[in-house]
């Protein structure tokens, strides 16, 4: 059984490691226990503030420690980083493209029990949405290691989200490679490709498995970033397989199911289907209870591939 750690606790290591050899700020709103900044604060105190359960001031005072050339993270829960500040992000941040990192831990439907006003699904297409944004969401630990150094040779605003929940570490770090805007494929196959991305990575490649049995080969490719998509992947496999199935811990509205639907409709009309969260707040429960509840599972996956495939 693979083993099991949670995004946001790669994020705080990942962060530690590079401040041994990188210069940059971290910033968190008196959370930093949960999303694992208080790892590098320990490490670098003097690199590291604590701005308060005061989420639009963290981002302006980002703001302004970028403007002198410095990296910042920021981080808190995705809906007070993403949702609270978005005036800041926007105005402060992404208009004049400075060099800050939202990295938002808790997002999604995973927060479980703390209920639907703190699960946030609709962070990636809030973030989508705004001019000069990368939008980054990976799957496993591996993958965040990799976002995270990746993010920090960007030189501009990026919006990072990571999750509390422990989930499967699917890629090897021996060998995974990352790119901003590039997807990786999985799997190959010739009826149907599945996007997915972020946790959903090992739900679908767990329904690529069960779709053998109905006799459905299909090709598994990760989204790790939804803005920029690589376009020319998704016309690749879209054409390849004439079916596509996107899959995210996110309302099927604005996130990757969009961002996909966009580019085939423009480019390549192609059958499809989106596995998420369906134009509806969460309920509080386990985070294992609402993958199933809500279908954000490998079952989840094969039901709507082969209704698909049906028409």
């Amino acid at each position: 059984m693979a083993e099991k750690i949670a995004t946001r606790v790669a994020y705080g290591n990942t962060l530690a490691e590079l401040g041994e050899t990188e210069h940059f700020y971290v910033m968190d709103a008196d959370l930093s226990g949960s999303t694992q900044t208080a790892i590098f604060g320990k490490k670098f105190p003097e690199r590291f503030i604590n701005c308060g359960i005061a989420e639009a001031n963290m981002i302006s005072v980002a703001a302004g420690i970028a403007s002198t050339g410095a990296p910042v993270f920021c981080s808190s829960f995705a809906m007070f980083a993403c949702g609270r500040a978005y005036e800041q992000i926007r105005n402060s941040v992404a208009y004049p493209q400075l060099n800050v990192k939202i990295c938002a831990s808790h997002g999604g439907i995973t927060v479980g029990e703390d209920g639907p006003t703190h699960q946030f699904c609709e962070d990636l297409a809030i973030m989508r949405s705004t001019p000069n944004m990368v939008v980054v969401n990976p799957a496993d630990a591996t993958e965040t290691t990799a976002a995270i150094r990746a993010i920090l040779r960007y030189n501009g605003p990026v919006y990072c989200r990571l999750g509390r929940y422990a989930v499967p570490v699917v890629f090897d770090p021996s060998d995974y490679k990352f790119e901003l805007g590039k997807g990786n494929v999985l799997a190959d196959g010739k009826d149907v490709a599945l996007f997915a991305t972020g946790i959903l990575i090992a739900a679908a490649l767990e329904a690529r498995e069960a779709l053998k049995s109905h006799g459905v080969d299909a090709a598994v490719i990760d989204i790790h970033t939804i803005k920029p998509l690589d376009k020319e992947l998704v016309l690749s496999y879209a054409a390849k397989t004439g079916a596509v199935v996107t899959a995210e811990e996110h309302t099927i509205v604005g996130g990757l199911g969009s961002a996909v639907a966009e580019v085939l409709s423009e480019n390549l009309p192609t059958r499809m289907a989106r596995v998420g969260i369906e134009d509806v707040f969460g309920t509080s429960a386990s985070a294992e209870v609402l993958l199933d509840y809500y279908k954000l599972n490998a079952e989840g996956i094969v039901e709507k591939t082969l209704r698909l495939l049906r028409k």
